[in-house]
């Protein structure tokens, strides 16, 4: 049963009923395949990983959740995530999120949506968006050096973080400080088959240039490093090349300058050298094994990168220096300790790069102490973990989730109290499994099992982990939550799983069978201080600071704390934190072990659901009421269930839930009761009854709607109907009638028109006289030639002057008319052109008619030059200065400036001369030198000779009086002969008012000084007139010309 209409399953498993753990993973495996990964546990949100990419997320989504309540809307991380910002926003109040699942289940990518959230709906602004850029791009950074490939996950966190982000008043963010937990160290020297080292190594060879990698000294095959597993070199959908470049970028966002990025690398870079170092077995002069390194290529080189000294390298890799108060003692390493002593050294230069680089994040994104604050911290850590070989590793993760567990029934319990305290009902002892017993157990300062083990290290003389081991079966023997075999074999109980090197602690979530082998060593996790010191001796900066213990002068003989101790310490700084605040959970659930969408196996999911107390949060959140509402938003829901209350209530809200709930029968005092402000309903039984009652009334009334709604629709329809029946008819009589009486009327003006005619012929007969033809006829031969003006007004032809088109006469008695009307119109058009021209185009037309006047038809060049309007200036005479003073202001604008070809007098050759045509002159000058030869008036030039064909040659015929005329006539030819003669013409015209005569025809007499030649023009072989000028002289008084 759902508590909305339209949820898949139960979307709050606080309602579930029976609570069981079949039902409760029915209820998430139904939500599962409807694609609904959000489930409610009270305000505890359950998250089922989907292995794929659901339209439920982005701005539109955000922007829904960002107005509604928690409960208003389906289940999903905005709601919670929304709930923990408008608490510290709005109340002031600290907040955490706490994420946990096992390795796969989405914590990274649900911390990833919680700060997306915040991000979209704080503050705007230029300083607000850097820090929440900076924010945002931690993520990629340390998910490179802190993320790896896993079995069950290819980008499993190897580390627990938790992230506190501060917000000023106004809910924008600050910045933040990151707190990073228990870094899987192991890792970088060993991966299990099928996983990779972390991600940063892989990322480094593939999208580093070959001149990084060449100053790192690093080879791109992946194959030649010991540390990186050869059989998982890519990881499917992930791309290692782009996401080294996206890591930079991230860096430099977050404010890493380019040396400390190049630092951060150099000495990743030194982790993957040191794993190339390989080691041999060499004996002392005494016989004593020892080691040394084989090839020392990898130390020179890392000697080159970071300014170690090889040989200081070797001897703290192959010897140990034990030291006291009153003596030093060097001892050799064998080959398997001096291997143990490099991987330990990589582990730790790894582990401390990776607490360097959150410390610089931190730098980067700290707040001020200045500013008034409050904060929302965001923990992304490891859930509870059962394996097949558990260790140290499990057994610290576990403790970790254990004392979750406390912090999560304690603060919860205290929620449900102070909310009863503030709705004024009595606070009843709820019964419940406190796993305080088992966090003692572990963490107990004298008896613990932490304490134990540190003890176990400190010991003097020979520990081993079966010693330790013994000691917790000496102290825990009789422990209710802790078995080994050796308390097994005490209570005379066989169990075959139980190992003789392990002990089993009965969690919360289950029983937890440990391997004690090698937890002595990862608790010491101790470094040689020969390794450290070589360390602090480098030159390179980064790697100096890593180790500062390396400095002779704050050498101490004192023993560094242990892992275990370590753990401890941060686990109850985060507890104290967590304390501090206001806890909104989120259990995240892996569906399978493959990682493919829409699978759900039930047996894992039933182990994580296990391993993260499901049952057990539900249970507590039902120890008391299971179900409560505000009684505004509970009177709204549920109104409808009484008469008293339905449709309308005005009364208080209190009272109207009174009234509702006394009118049902089966909600008694036992199962309802009522607070200040909220209605608390125990069992979820009465919820549901609620919510039949309330879908059985809701059809009820629904029918009742459709009932009315449908009568009223009826007699609408009936009306509208009627409406248009009745203006239809009307319409319709009033046609007929309208037609009836149109016929009517048509009669009556026949039978009128009829009369009329009759009457007119019977009054005039007698009036009539033999001229009444000639009336008609004039009245006819008006009303025709009226039409025919009428229409010729109305079909005029168009206004361009070159269009002849005019409509011809219908009659033939109205042709004379209609030719007078065509010239008129025709002048009429040429004086409205005329009108429009400039009086520059006036003369140019002007210059045209004269050259129609005297070459159309004449000679054969004429049509060419018809389209061509006239330039004049055919040499540039505008940038010449020297011809321009050839010619005085008095004369006037140059009409012609031309090049022509002057005919030689003695032999018929041609010769190139400049012409220029002013209003008083022809001048001819020496084209080359710009010099004026000849200068000819205008009055002396007598005619001029030309022929028909399309050739240019042309005579100026002198007077002989004149002083140029007594050397003989100009034999010229000129590429625009029309213009050239047009235009002299009108300026002999001008000046002489005397029409120059220009004769054409092939045969002329040309006068060179005293004599007389006989020039005959002849057409060339292609007959056209046109083709290349040629003179030939025939004798002394003859020039034949072939054009």
């Amino acid at each position: 049963m759902t508590l909305l209409e339209g949820s898949v399953g139960v979307e709050d498993l606080v309602l579930l009923e029976p609570l069981e753990e079949a039902s409760l993973l029915k209820n998430l495996q139904l939500r599962y395949e409807n694609k609904e990964v959000y489930t409610y546990i009270g305000s505890v949100l359950v998250s089922v990983n989907p292995y794929q990419q659901l339209p439920i997320y982005g701005p539109e989504v955000i922007a829904k959740y960002q107005d509604c309540t928690f409960y208003e809307l389906k289940p999903h991380i905005y709601a919670l995530a929304n709930v923990a910002y408008q608490s510290l926003r709005f109340r002031d109040r600290d907040q955490c999120i706490l994420i946990t699942g096992e390795s796969g289940a989405g914590k990274t990518e649900a911390s990833k949506l919680v700060m997306s959230y915040v991000a979209a709906v704080c503050g705007q602004g230029e300083q607000v968006d850097s820090v929440k850029e900076q924010l945002l791009q931690s993520n990629p950074v340390l998910e490179a050096f802190g993320n790896a490939k896993t079995i069950r996950n290819n980008n499993s966190s190897r580390f627990g973080k938790y992230m506190d982000i501060e917000f000023d008043f106004k809910g924008s963010p600050l910045g933040g400080v990151i707190t990073n937990y228990l870094l899987e160290k192991s890792r970088v020297v060993k991966q299990l088959k099928g996983e990779r080292n972390f991600h940063i190594f892989y990322q480094l060879l593939a999208g580093a240039d070959a001149q990084l990698l060449k100053a790192l000294k690093l080879k791109r095959d992946i194959s030649g490093y010991a540390y990186l597993s050869q059989e998982v070199s890519r990881v499917d959908g992930m791309d290692d090349a782009s996401n080294f470049k996206a890591v930079q970028s991230a860096m430099t966002v977050i404010g890493f300058s380019e040396e400390e990025i190049r630092w951060v690398l150099e000495v990743t870079a030194l982790v993957l050298k040191l794993g190339n170092v390989e080691l041999s077995d060499e004996f002392q002069a005494n016989g004593t094994p020892a080691s040394g390194i084989r090839d020392g290529r990898g130390v020179q080189e890392i000697e080159k990168m970071v300014g170690l000294n090889a040989k200081e390298l070797e001897r703290a890799l192959c010897s140990r220096t034990m030291e006291t108060a009153k003596e030093k003692v060097v001892t050799a390493l064998n080959v398997i300790q001096a291997q143990y002593a490099r991987d330990a050294l990589a582990k730790n230069i790894y582990s401390r790069l990776f607490n360097w680089i959150v410390n610089r994040i931190n730098e980067s994104i700290k707040v001020g102490t200045g500013e008034k604050k409050v904060v929302m911290g965001v923990l992304d850590i490891y859930g509870f973990e059962i394996l097949e070989d558990n260790s140290f590793e499990q057994f610290v993760i576990n403790y970790c989730n254990e004392k979750l567990q406390q912090v999560f029934i304690e603060l919860t319990l205290k929620e449900e109290q102070e909310e009863y305290k503030r709705e004024g009902i009595p606070w009843k002892k709820v019964d419940y499994f406190d796993n305080g017993i088992i966090c003692n157990l572990i963490e107990h300062n004298q008896q613990g099992i932490l304490a134990m083990l540190d003890e176990e290290c400190l010991r003097p003389g020979v520990v081993s982990d079966s010693t330790f081991l013994a000691k917790l079966n000496q102290l825990f023997s009789k422990h209710s939550h802790y078995e080994s075999k050796v308390t097994q074999n005490a209570q005379r109980r066989y169990d075959h799983t139980m190992g003789l090197s392990c002990f089993r602690i009965c969690h919360y979530a289950g029983k937890v069978t440990y391997n004690v082998n090698s937890f002595i060593d990862k608790n010491n996790d101790l470094l040689f201080r020969d390794l450290s010191q070589a360390m602090w001796k480098a030159k390179h900066p980064l790697l100096h600071s890593l180790f500062p213990e390396g400095d002779p002068k704050q050498a101490s003989l004192k023993r560094p704390p242990t892992a275990g101790a370590q753990f401890k310490s941060s686990v109850a700084i985060l507890m104290k934190n967590l304390y501090s605040k206001n806890p909104n959970y989120i259990r995240c659930i892996k569906p399978n072990e493959h990682q493919q969408r829409g699978q759900f196996s039930w047996e894992l999911v039933a182990t994580q659901a296990r391993y993260l107390g499901l049952l057990e949060n539900v249970r507590v959140r039902r120890a008391g009421y299971a179900f409560r509402q505000a009684y505004r938003s509970f009177l709204e829901r549920y109104r409808l269930l009484s008469r008293s209350t339905w449709p309308h209530w005005n009364g208080g809200d209190r009272e109207g839930v009174e009234k509702i709930m006394g009118e049902l029968t089966t909600c008694t005092s036992e199962e309802v009761t009522f607070g200040k402000t909220k209605i608390f309903i125990k069992s979820p039984k009465t919820l549901f009854y609620l919510e039949e009652q309330r879908r059985l009334k809701i059809h009820q009334l629904a029918t009742l709607i459709q009932k009315i709604y449908r009568g009223w629709r009826c007699r609408t329809h009936y009306q509208q109907m009627r409406k248009s029946q009745i203006l239809i008819s009307s319409w319709f009589r009033g046609n007929m009638q309208k037609k009836r009486y149109g016929k009517m009327k048509a009669s009556v003006l026949l039978i009128q028109a009829f009369v009329r005619g009759w009457k007119a012929r019977k009054n005039y007969r007698k009036y009539f006289r033999s001229g009444a033809a000639l009336t008609v006829a004039g009245f006819i031969y008006k009303s025709l030639a009226q039409k025919f003006l009428l229409g010729l007004k109305n079909n005029l032809p168009s206004t361009n002057i070159l269009d002849k088109n005019w409509p011809a006469a219908p009659y033939k008695y109205f042709n004379t008319a209609n030719r007078e009307l065509q010239q008129l119109f025709h002048q009429w058009k040429c004086k409205k052109f005329r009108d429009q021209l400039s009086p520059k185009q006036i003369e140019i037309l002007r210059e045209k008619l004269c050259a129609s006047e005297l070459f159309k038809g004449k000679k054969a060049a004429y049509p060419q030059s018809v389209p061509i309007p006239f330039r004049g200036d055919y040499i540039g005479l505008q940038g010449n200065p020297k011809l321009q003073k050839l010619t005085s202001r008095e004369e006037g604008p140059v009409l012609m400036a031309e090049t022509v070809r002057k005919v030689n007098r003695g032999n018929g050759k041609t010769s190139s001369r400049i012409l220029l045509l002013t209003k008083r002159h022809v001048i001819l000058t020496d084209a080359k030198k710009s010099q004026a030869k000849t200068v000819i008036g205008l009055e002396s030039v007598a005619r001029v000779s030309v022929t028909s064909f399309k050739d240019g040659l042309f005579c100026l015929h002198l007077s002989e009086i004149s002083s140029v005329g007594s050397k003989g006539d100009f034999l010229l030819v000129s590429e625009h002969v029309v213009e050239l003669l047009t235009k002299t013409y009108r300026a002999v015209l001008d000046t002489t008012q005397k029409k120059l005569p220009i004769t054409i025809s092939e045969q002329f007499s040309v006068r060179f000084k005293e004599n007389n030649v006989a020039v005959k023009v002849i057409q060339g072989p292609r007959g056209d007139g046109n083709g290349k000028l040629s003179c030939k002289k025939k004798g002394s008084h003859s020039l034949e010309v072939t054009v």
